[in-house]
């Protein structure tokens, strides 16, 4: 099987070979290459229009939406300003349309002046700057040839940059890390600058050539650094972005990292040197000479070639790229196994943990001991740049998406987006039960990671139900009946669904063994544990008496195992009716019992009567349904003449449903509460209105006044009910009978409700600049159902209803 080929979208431009200074920790002039000995010092006219021109083809094929190019050296301003011009000019001219270019430059500042400053201005070239603090931490390593320091050159080229009319030139500072250097005086020689980032980076080292390591700094000297820094750095407000940190707190939530030396997203960097050679990252000429070479030219070859090339292969192949140590690691979703320059070893390649193990597992687990907790409800956790004159979205989700959700619907893809998001927060927050239990390493724990990288499919089946979540959340709420004891049952259930044959110990909790997503076994023991064996035949249960209880896959099985029965409602459309987890009852509402064989069909019968009607009638809701859908829970019948559903906030992919009357009014209950459920997906990605708003906003269909979001959330799903009723008077369209009119009552009830609290939302003045354009969906959502028109009798059946509904209120 071929790889699906990853696009390179970030490209580093040598222009200049040579520097004007001599760093004695630079990798280029410094470490084990030499390859620069023999390339020009500046790049060519035909490199780079050649470049230009594979750079832009690449970006037409693959759809990029934006490519960046950083230039770079030696020292780039060398090349001087005709060349840098010829660049920026070259490369945007060559991008398709609809292909942005985030063009930067990154220099050692001395010899940047108005004139630079000027030219970046005019062809859109954002500045960094290498400084590795006050005076005295820079002259350690960044002097020049003759030993004369740097610093005040560095000084006032950083002024330059913060001049008024410069200032939106300045892309931050890049600070490699000596232990040597005090870290608080580092911290704040750089926050004096007024950096809109930094970057602290571990200086290049490997296994053969290790960092220093002073004997008065203890085991891991880079990690207790960093960590003072970090200290500094939320004690001042986080006054300006610092990759690494901001890396390792969105990889705790399960979020993608920001730096290529931390977390496992795949690389998408080529360097270009002068000569037109396509190289891997610059960072690789620490390990030995030639080792970021490919073999292959702009001249001679594409883009796609270069993808395929097997050292760029290699940093593309995430969890399965790593060593087995590394796979084993509790922290490696945020470590990343290290930058992959730092894993060299002479005699085992780069199939090894990084030189800096211990500091980066110490980093990771020093600030998620500081308090760093998943994000929750309304957290701005992954958002991207929009374009001019938008506001941000959530990363994953496309502005067309959003608007699309705000209408009311969701399409497969768009709710996929949403299942991928809450999957990556169910991580976060497992994560976080295991730090706040203190759980630095457990059986569980360790399978749990070992299955991340063996069998993935087989663990997101387990992590995807929705209430694994709902336990994680109650046990991150300091819920007291929330033990510890269900990450051994996820464990069990996912090592059940690889088939490899682990041995899991679970706990025994009211006499049942449970599995998520897999059912229940009653055991003779109320307490205690059992030890759980997994196989591609089935699974074993043994007792503390000696008693083997096995489970088949297919055929004869135990009759004391209750598994969780799936119902097929149509092609490709199969939901889990959930009566077994005791985690289930996350609803407002108590839950059904196991269900006997006549309520089950009953059950089986009017979901797939529910899901033929969503199909036919709301399409552009049952598209979401079926993707992101997977459990329905039975709940208690409420009160006579009352139709009971919920969706817990905490339960992505749940609705609990008190089986109704009627098919119909189910598929009314499912669209209902997945409204519900997809909206607290988005609010768990982007804020839609002020959290710091405690008004209490009247809600159209309800006597007693929510507050803002419990007005959100009730407009977003009478979208939905809308919707249904519209589409039921469509097809009771010019038919009589009491049916056909309590179906045009119905519908002028909603679409008035619905239309009247979106502006109640609109006007509440708390709305974000994303809340502002959601509602501005919701609007538009419900337009054209104002539009139809109606009898009569119809308007005047829901002012009555309206104003029983005010009269009850008023009572209250």
């Amino acid at each position: 099987m071929t790889r699906s080929l990853l696009p390179i979208t970030q490209f580093v431009v040598k222009v200049h070979s040579r520097c004007d200074l001599a760093c004695d920790h630079c990798y280029v002039y410094e470490h084990a290459d030499t390859s620069w000995r023999a390339r020009p010092k500046v790049i060519g006219d035909e490199v780079l229009a050649r470049a230009a021109e594979r750079i832009g083809e690449h970006a037409a094929a693959h759809g990029l939406a934006v490519v960046r190019v950083v230039l770079h050296g030696g020292e780039p301003l060398l090349a001087g300003p005709e060349r840098l011009r010829r660049a920026a000019e070259e490369f945007r001219a060559a991008l398709p349309p609809g292909c942005a270019l985030d063009l930067r430059i990154h220099t050692n500042g001395v010899l940047l002046d108005p004139a630079f400053c000027d030219l970046f201005d005019e062809v859109r070239i954002k500045v960094g700057i290498s400084l590795d603090g006050d005076r005295a931490a820079n002259d350690r390593h960044r002097r020049f040839a003759d030993g004369r320091s740097s610093h005040p050159q560095v000084l006032r080229a950083v002024g330059l940059l913060r001049r008024p009319e410069y200032r939106h030139l300045y892309a931050g500072l890049l600070c490699t890390v000596d232990v040597d250097n005090d870290p608080v005086a580092v911290h704040d020689a750089l926050a004096e600058l007024d950096p809109p980032a930094v970057d602290f980076l571990l200086p290049h080292a490997t296994w053969e050539q290790p960092p220093k390591r002073p004997a008065d700094r203890g085991p891991n000297p880079y990690a207790s650094w960093l960590l003072a820094v970090y200290d500094r750095w939320e004690a001042a407000g986080r006054p300006f972005a610092v990759r690494t940190f901001d890396s390792v707190h969105r990889t705790l939530h399960g979020l993608s990292s920001l730096t290529e030396s931390l977390g496992l997203e795949p690389a998408a960097l080529v360097v270009l040197e002068t000569d037109g050679s396509f190289e891997q990252a610059d960072s690789l000429k620490t390990a030995y000479d030639g080792a970021p070479a490919t073999g292959l030219d702009v001249f001679t070859h594409s883009l796609d070639e270069v993808a395929r090339h097997p050292g760029i292969a290699a940093r593309q192949s995430g969890l399965a790229g790593l060593s087995a140590t590394c796979r084993a690691c509790p922290v490696v979703r945020s470590c990343g196994g290290g930058l992959y320059a730092h894993r060299y070893r002479a005699d085992g390649g780069f199939d090894n943990p990084s030189v800096y193990c211990g500091d980066l597992m110490t980093l990771i687990n020093g600030i998620a001991d500081r308090g760093e907790q998943a994000p929750g409800p309304g957290a701005t956790t992954h958002v991207v740049p929009a374009q001019a004159g938008e506001p941000a979205v959530p990363a994953g989700l496309t502005h067309p998406q959003l608007d699309e959700l705000a209408r009311g619907h969701g399409g497969a893809d768009t709710v996929r987006s949403l299942v991928r998001s809450q999957l990556a927060l169910t991580r976060a927050m497992l994560a976080a039960v295991r730090g706040a239990s203190g759980l630095r390493t457990s059986a569980a724990w360790e399978l749990l990671a070992d299955l991340d990288s063996a069998a993935p499919a087989a663990l997101d089946a387990v992590l995807g139900h929705p209430y694994a979540r709902a336990w994680a959340a109650r046990r991150l709420g300091g819920d007291p009946g929330a033990g510890i004891g269900p990450l051994a049952e996820l464990a069990a259930a996912a090592a059940v669904r690889a088939g490899r044959g682990d041995t899991v110990a679970v706990p025994v909790r009211a006499g049942a063994l449970h599995l998520p997503t897999l059912g229940r076994l009653d055991v003779a023991a109320r307490t205690g544990e059992v030890l759980v064996t997994g196989a591609r035949e089935g699974f074993t249960v043994r007792t503390a008496d000696g008693e083997a209880v096995t489970v088949a896959a297919e055929g004869r099985t135990d009759p004391r195992w209750q598994p969780v029965r799936r119902i097929r409602l149509a092609e490709g459309w199969t939901v889990a009716l959930e009566d077994t987890d005791p985690q289930r009852d996350s609803h407002q509402w108590p839950v059904e019992d196991r269900l006997g064989d006549a309520e089950l069909q009953a059950w089986a019968g009017a979901l797939r009567e529910a899901a033929e009607l969503l199909d036919r009638d709301l399409p552009g809701y049952a598209q979401g349904l079926r993707v992101g859908l997977s459990t329905v829970t039975p709940l208690r019948p409420g009160p006579p003449g009352r139709d009971v559903s919920a969706a817990a906030r905490q339960a992505f992919g749940a609705v609990g449903i008190a089986r109704p009357a009627t098919a119909p009014t189910l598929a009314l209950l499912l669209a209902h509460e997945f409204q519900h459920v997809k909206l607290g997906a988005v609010l768990d990605l982007v804020d839609l209105y002020d959290p710091a708003d405690t008004a209490l906003y009247h809600a159209p269909w309800r006597p007693d006044p929510r507050p803002l979001e419990g007005l959100l959330q009730g407009t977003y799903a009478h979208l939905a009910v809308t919707a249904f009723w519209g589409t039921r008077v469509r097809r009771y369209d010019g038919l009589p009978g009491e049916a056909a009119d309590h179906a045009r009552a119905q519908f002028a009830l909603w679409r008035g409700y619905t239309a009247e609290a979106v502006e109640r939302l609109a006007g509440s003045g708390s709305l974000t600049a994303l809340g502002a354009r959601f509602a501005d969906g919701m609007r538009a959502g419900v337009r054209p159902w104002l539009e139809v028109p109606l009898p009569g009798a119809a308007e005047e059946s829901a002012r009555r209803a309206r104003r029983a509904r005010q009269s009850t209120a008023g009572a209250g």
